[in-house]
């Protein structure tokens, strides 16, 4: 167990922390989680590369967490009954988001299962859609009403864009020989 898998399994950790302050909305202690936890998205993938400390645990772990983490938020968000109504995702940013997540997991278990192996590789667009999904919340965290309208509907495209992105390249790694 390196250094970049610890801090990737105290995002994890973070995650049941941030969803009982967004519960009990105490916003900025759920902010503050959030926050910790998206800058370890940077951290541990920075630790990796710059110390030579990918594993196999961490390509798997860090995808996990991120999902984990997003989904978490998203979703704790968009139920809360304490945040006003101007600050709420409306219903079709969750389930776009966990729409595009279920495909990318049933396709890599798909993969999988069909190939024996399965190289993940974060793309660009995935990259961008990840940092504007963690973006959106802060937005919603901090109560930027005026903000949060905007971003979302550009986090939602960027899903969708990179959902099609994750299936077309799965489609032609299920197509190879």
């Amino acid at each position: 167990m390196n250094f970049a898998n610890k801090i990737t399994i105290l995002r994890i950790l973070l995650i049941p922390l941030f969803i009982a302050f967004v519960l009990y909305s105490k916003w900025e202690l759920a902010l503050l989680i959030f926050m910790i936890a998206a800058l370890t998205d940077a951290i541990d993938g920075y630790i990796a590369r710059a110390l030579k400390q990918r594993t196999e645990l961490g390509k798997i772990l860090d995808p996990i967490a991120d999902k984990l983490l997003i989904l978490s938020a998203f979703i704790c968000l968009s139920v809360s009954k304490a945040l006003p109504l101007t600050l709420k995702p409306p219903i079709y940013v969750p389930i776009i988001i966990i729409s595009r997540d279920a495909i990318i997991v049933l396709g890599a278990i798909l993969i999988h299962h069909t190939k024996g192996k399965l190289n993940i590789v974060p793309t660009i667009i995935s990259k961008i859609t990840t940092f504007l999904q963690m973006a959106t919340v802060i937005s919603i965290l901090l109560g930027s009403a005026a903000v949060s309208p905007l971003l979302w509907n550009i986090t939602v495209c960027f899903t969708i864009v990179s959902g099609i992105d994750y299936i077309v390249k799965g489609s032609k790694l299920l197509n190879e020989k």
